[in-house]
């Protein structure tokens, strides 16, 4: 029965509410068709909170999910999934909050396919192939890029003008594949294997423009994944624009957001590089140049000390010294020596005095036989042989007569 309501009987808020209430309860099972923007699962609820999302308008829902009846859903169901629900409305009165309470859920159409997507992706993250700690680092200047891209494509044109005008120098060896259809992923498949076998080839781009889910499925494509995964090339993957987010892009060891963004990630800027250098030369230039402010202030500090700045002052000094020094040597050896001369004429004078040669230079002589034994006049007789010692000499003498000497032949 429809409200009496007036300008003078104006009926409450909370009569308004639980008409509407009530109303809604009126509402049988519906199917209702939408895209899954928000996922929430707590892990001590029974219960999931989607929030569903009209196509076309911006208007959204929200939905209580059983938990078995979300966890049962196969593919699983994920954010940016369109699905159908069957649901009862609901109307919660003291929030003012419209809901469905769903029944059944299904995946349908393109939110069926993200989710089978979703669950590839899962089973090859389980296995490690986007572990970051697998990803090769870029060189910082190929000597080779490979491309891989659809020939005459945008995608193609924007990677080789936009490297080419940051490193006029880069080489591309550029394989041509289909980028969308069912023989997308051999053909791409085919030009990784070739490109990374390639000796000259320092880094590989999988390059393609943006499209439609489906135009991108076959960049998701298992065997794709982990051929990538394989490579012991550095692989970058520039799919789609910056909310595309294929499987390639979670395998690959680099991921740009788009064709040019690739082409800047794999060779550096001419200029960037050149204005470094400058500035590298400039760092080192002053550094040198203090460095050597540093020394020139040390040795103009050696140089006031005395010792360097006269250097001859100190030789006078030493020179005086050491010629003071020579003449007292010279004294003390000059009067050292003439003692020891004197000493050595008085010994000589002595020796001189008592010896036998100074005796026979003062008139004496030694008499002998010939063997040598000193005679007197006793005990020689007449015509024996005589050998008489001289200062001089010697002389060789034969007896004639012996006269001994009167005084001590009176005393004997």
């Amino acid at each position: 029965m429809a409200l009496q309501t007036s300008l003078d009987s104006p009926a409450p808020v909370r009569q308004i509410a639980l008409a509407i209430e009530q109303w809604v309860d009126r509402l049988g099972l519906v199917w209702v068709e939408g895209q899954v923007t928000q996922v929430s699962r707590r892990a001590a609820s029974s219960t999931v909170f989607l929030t569903l999302r009209d196509n076309l308008a911006d208007i959204s829902v929200q939905v209580t999910c059983p938990r078995s009846l979300y966890d049962a859903v196969t593919p699983a169901v994920v954010e940016g999934a369109s699905v159908v629900v069957q649901a009862k409305p609901s109307y919660y009165a003291p929030r003012g909050r419209l809901s469905l309470v769903a029944r059944d859920l299904r995946p349908v159409g393109l939110g069926e396919l993200l989710a089978r997507l979703e669950q590839r992706r899962q089973l090859l993250a389980a296995e490690g192939l986007f572990d970051p700690r697998r990803k090769k680092p870029l060189p910082f200047l190929p000597g080779a890029v490979g491309l891989v891209t659809g020939q005459g494509s945008a995608a193609e044109r924007d990677v080789l003008e936009v490297a080419r005008r940051r490193w006029p120098a880069v080489r591309f060896t550029v394989r041509h594949a289909v980028v969308q259809g069912p023989r997308c992923a051999a053909e791409v498949i085919e030009a990784v294997r070739a490109l990374d076998a390639d000796p000259e080839v320092d880094v590989v781009v999988v390059a393609r423009g943006g499209g439609s889910v489906e135009d991108l499925l076959p960049f998701s494509d298992e065997g794709l994944v982990r051929v990538v995964a394989a490579c012991r090339t550095p692989v970058v993957s520039a799919i789609g624009h910056e909310p595309d987010t294929p499987l390639l892009d979670l395998v690959a060891d680099v991921r740009a957001a788009t064709p040019t963004d690739a082409a800047k990630r794999v060779v550096p800027d001419v200029g960037e590089e050149l204005a470094r250098v400058a500035e590298a030369r400039d760092r080192c230039r002053r550094a040198v140049r203090a460095r050597v402010d540093r020394e020139q202030q040390v040795v103009t500090a050696l140089r006031t000390r005395p010792a360097l700045a006269d250097p001859r002052a100190g030789l006078a000094e030493r020179s005086a010294a050491v010629a003071e020094l020579r003449d007292r040597a010279r004294r003390s050896l000059r009067h050292r020596l003439d003692r020891r001369a004197d000493d050595l004429g008085h010994q000589l004078a002595r020796v001189r005095a008592l010896s036998p040669l100074a005796t026979l230079e003062r008139g004496y002589a030694v008499v002998t036989d010939p063997d040598g034994h000193v005679v007197g006049a006793r005990g020689t007789p007449p015509g024996a042989p005589l050998r008489i010692r001289v200062a001089d000499g010697a002389l060789t003498a034969t007896v004639d007569e012996v006269r001994p000497d009167e005084e001590q032949a009176d005393d004997e």
